[in-house]
């Protein structure tokens, strides 16, 4: 009786051992792959329950979804020779389920490969690009660029790259650039100011030649102006006189009188003095 209740235990211990080996149930959001001796064996299983030869076949499950892992952050360096540090994420998923295993064998080993050929294909990429293409300008078609070589790479390995997206972009040691920014600001400045004022005595040294040129010219012609004044003065009381010399002597003489006799003023003459003629 014992021995037939032993029996009995170690059949169903033995016959769940063997279900349990032979039956494996898939998720919605699997695949699984049956493996012997390393090597896959028939189609990838769907969802369900599915059975496999117990202690000679094992089991493989991957995911049907997008998957995704992070890059961390690296340092990089622009064509124009300013670094900067870049953290970025991958999506990606399994497309040649048997490739996939045949090559890579699980997830963490992929997420591996993926994450070398893509951080390779970035630090290329943005290599050629100056800093401002990177942060702004040329930031699309450089992810596209990138995404398209890696995608080309990890052809062989049955999976596809889905994206990738630089998450963040910064400077490295932003303090020491904003204090080499602040000098380069500084060093250009006093170099404007003294442009500034080199320019400044340029402009007034050639205002004040200009100056003394427009006064010394303005001197001659007023010079010039003065003189053919004097010469047509000289030659209208030249031409005035010669027309009626009594009457400029006389004119002449009625001013001396004026000066010389004043209030109170005696003056001897001689009565033939040529200068009482007009009072005879």
């Amino acid at each position: 009786m014992k021995r037939s209740v032993l029996g009995i235990i170690l059949f169903v211990a033995v016959f769940g051992l063997l279900l349990g080996q032979s039956v494996f149930y898939v998720n919605e959001n699997e695949r699984a792959l049956v493996l012997e001796l390393g090597k896959v064996v028939g189609e990838e299983r769907g969802p369900g329950i599915n059975f496999k030869i117990p202690f000679v076949h094992r089991t493989v499950f991957l995911e049907k979804r997008i998957l995704s892992f992070l890059i961390p952050k690296t340092l990089g360096l622009s064509s124009d020779m300013k670094p900067f540090e870049i953290d970025n994420y991958v999506c990606w998923r399994i497309v040649q389920p048997q490739k996939f295993v045949e090559t890579l064998r699980a997830q963490a080993v992929a997420e591996e490969r993926l994450r070398s050929i893509v951080y390779s294909q970035l630090r290329a990429a943005i290599g050629g690009e100056t800093l401002k293409d990177v942060v702004d300008t040329n930031r699309k078609a450089i992810m596209e660029s990138v995404l398209r070589e890696s995608n080309h790479r990890v052809a062989e390995y049955g999976v596809e790259i889905v994206d990738v997206r630089i998450r963040r972009s910064d400077l490295p040691n932003r303090q020491a650039i904003f204090e080499r920014m602040n000098a380069d600001r500084k060093k250009m400045a006093n170099q404007y100011r003294a442009e500034g004022e080199s320019s400044s005595r340029d402009i007034r040294s050639l205002a004040e030649k200009n100056r003394d040129v427009i006064i010394a010219e303005a001197y001659k012609q007023s010079t010039i102006i003065h003189g053919e004044a004097d010469a047509i003065a000289l030659q209208t009381l030249n031409a005035a006189i010669a027309a009626s010399p009594e009457f400029y002597d006389f004119l002449k003489s009625l001013d001396m009188y004026g000066k010389a006799f004043r209030e109170n003023t005696r003056i001897i003459f001689s009565s033939e003095d040529p200068l009482l003629r007009f009072m005879q």
